[in-house]
């Protein structure tokens, strides 16, 4: 299936070295906080409501507390014919899996594409999310790639999703830089796919060189950062000068320590930098955090849609006493 007949001319593009934005160091004081569950909630909630700008900071374990897990169950049930013919395990090392032939690997590919990013509804755990930010000064830095933020109502100039995104592709070989809109062909390619393989004539072509194209995910170097990566990357340069004033909150859901650099590491370090940012982590099982940040940083293991329920529960209650008072 060729993707375009024509290739349109793609203009020069300002290129952002985003490592700019990384940071590598980790922090030599982790600790678990010993506070009770309901004090760290009604201070992060305190914290949240004196905030002028709000930076979210999403890893994998946000998704996968609202719903969109990666084994188990749900794999079971969506994947249960390449479960059969090729022994896969879960969805991330299905990701790696050495298929054979294009039309075996687009069939996977349009199959994990469908189940996470094109058939889910904006989920529930988003939603909420998004309301408790909406009125804020926000951005969000999230190495997610299931386009949830979009779908929940987050505003796609205040998005940077560094590692791409399951809904678009590229020359496996990123010979050019431009990414291609795939969701509609992936859900015809579901519809076509049988035994575990799609037709030959549906495997996607790059429009520059002919060679086999791949999804848009950050897994080597050949990951393309095309135009809209790139000023997702400029607007969140100058959303980080903004924090610098007035009072600045990162919350930080479900990251890990997978790739801390890109959230976890730079967090810390502007709460070392920055006196008048407060990090707030809501992990389930990694939410350590820095001793020297004292009273500036809250880190929460729970559940996360707990946590949030929670926090959202206190800020209304904070609202409701304000209103009262007045």
């Amino acid at each position: 299936m060729e993707i375009r007949k024509h290739l349109h001319i793609v203009r020069r593009q300002k290129k952002v070295d985003w490592t700019q934005f990384l940071c590598g160091i980790p922090a030599r004081d982790y600790i678990f906080q010993k506070e009770p569950y309901e004090e760290q909630i009604t201070q992060a909630s305190a914290y949240l409501k004196e905030a002028d700008h709000v930076l979210i900071g999403a890893g994998a374990g946000l998704s996968a507390a609202a719903g969109l897990t990666y084994s188990g169950k749900r794999f079971q049930e969506n994947f249960s014919d390449f479960i059969k013919k090729y022994g896969l395990q879960d969805m991330y090392s299905a990701g790696f899996y050495p298929f054979q032939t294009e039309e075996e690997r687009c069939g996977y590919w349009c199959r994990h594409s469908y189940v996470n990013r094109i058939k889910p509804p904006a989920l529930l755990l988003y939603q909420q999310l998004f309301d408790l930010v909406k009125e804020k000064d926000y951005f969000v830095l999230t190495t997610n790639v299931d386009h949830q933020f979009q779908k929940a109502g987050f505003s796609e100039e205040r998005i940077f999703a560094t590692q791409g995104d399951y809904g678009r592709i590229q020359c496996m070989k990123g010979c050019h830089p431009r990414t291609y809109d795939a969701v509609s062909m992936f859900a015809q390619m579901v519809q076509a796919e049988k035994d575990c393989k799609i037709p030959s004539y549906m495997v996607p072509k790059c429009p520059v060189c002919g060679g086999p194209m791949a999804m848009n995910l950050r897994c080597d170097q050949y990951f393309v950062e095309d135009e809209q990566w790139n000023e997702a990357a400029e607007n969140y340069g100058k959303y980080l000068k903004q924090l610098k004033k007035g009072k600045a909150v990162l919350l930080e859901l479900g990251v890990g320590f997978n790739t801390p650099s890109i959230i976890r590491f730079p967090f810390e370090k502007m709460v070392r930098e920055h006196k008048n940012t407060e990090l707030i982590r809501l992990n389930r099982d990694e939410a350590v955090i820095p001793e020297s940040f004292g009273e500036r940083g809250i880190g929460i293991n729970r559940d996360l849609c707990d946590s949030l329920r929670d926090i959202t529960i206190e800020i209304k209650k904070i609202s409701a006493d304000h209103l009262q008072d007045s």
